[in-house]
Formats: structure tokens, sequence, C-alpha cells
């Protein structure tokens, strides 16, 4: 089957121990300054965001926002009801052409985004995961 023309490829780099890292601090950063133009920086045009967060916020049953607008603005949505929202990073797992960021956010709730990186090194697949357990 030929690859989907419309995505970045994926796996066609090895992220090394630094790259991640940097990704990592850069991302939490950005957030915590609630700077969404930064924050966009790291995603590819084609970017395909699943979480659950998104499923409850938006009522679509698949969690999906698919492209870099609806991103934007589903991220918007996100950084007005949660003026006050702030992320502390635990950990950074390395992949192949992936990481997983591991952070607590303000409320306390554990959360783990699987993210695909394309070949030029932008975000263009995520799985966010959030913690069983409320806080």
């Amino acid at each position: 089957m030929p690859p989907d023309s419309r995505r970045p490829s994926i796996g066609e780099i090895v992220v090394t121990r630094d790259e991640a890292l940097k990704l990592a601090e850069h991302w939490i950063a950005a957030w915590n300054d609630h700077d969404l133009d930064l924050i966009m920086t790291h995603y590819e045009d084609a970017i395909e965001l699943t979480s659950p967060v998104v499923a409850q916020l938006l009522g679509t049953p698949d969690g999906k926002v698919i492209g870099k607008a609806n991103l934007k603005a589903y991220f918007q949505r996100g950084l007005d009801a949660y003026p006050e929202l702030h992320f502390r990073l635990d950990d950074v797992l390395l992949g192949v052409s992936s990481v997983v960021l591991f952070y607590t956010n303000q409320k306390g709730t554990h959360t783990a985004e699987f993210m695909e990186l394309s070949a030029i090194g932008k975000v263009a697949r995520v799985v966010a995961n959030y913690s069983a357990r409320q806080a």
C-alpha cells in the first residue's frame, strides 16, 4: 500500500537523548508561558492528536483533532479554560522516532504524551494518556 501523502514521514529519524530533552524542555516552557504561537512551532501541518480530553471538551467520540489550524483552535480553547495551567516535567522517554513526555499538570494529574516525530523532527502524531487515578 502506498504511503499516505498527506502525512509527514514518520520513523525516518533517530531521536538522540539531547534532542528529546530539548524538545521536552521547549514544549513544557511554551505551555507554561501560555505562548500559543511557540507551542505550535513543535507541530507538523498534518498533526493528528488523539486524547480523551478532546473527546470530553469537543464532544467528538474518537477524541481526534487533525490539522495544525484545528489543533491551534483546540489549544486556545484549553488555555482559555485553564488560565492557571502549568506543567511539571517528570520524565522523558526516548524511542526511535518518538518521545513520551511524562508530566504533572496544575491539578496534580499525571499525563503521558506519546509523540511521533517527522523526518524533520516536528511532532506528526500525539496520543495523550492521563492517570486513571484522579488527583
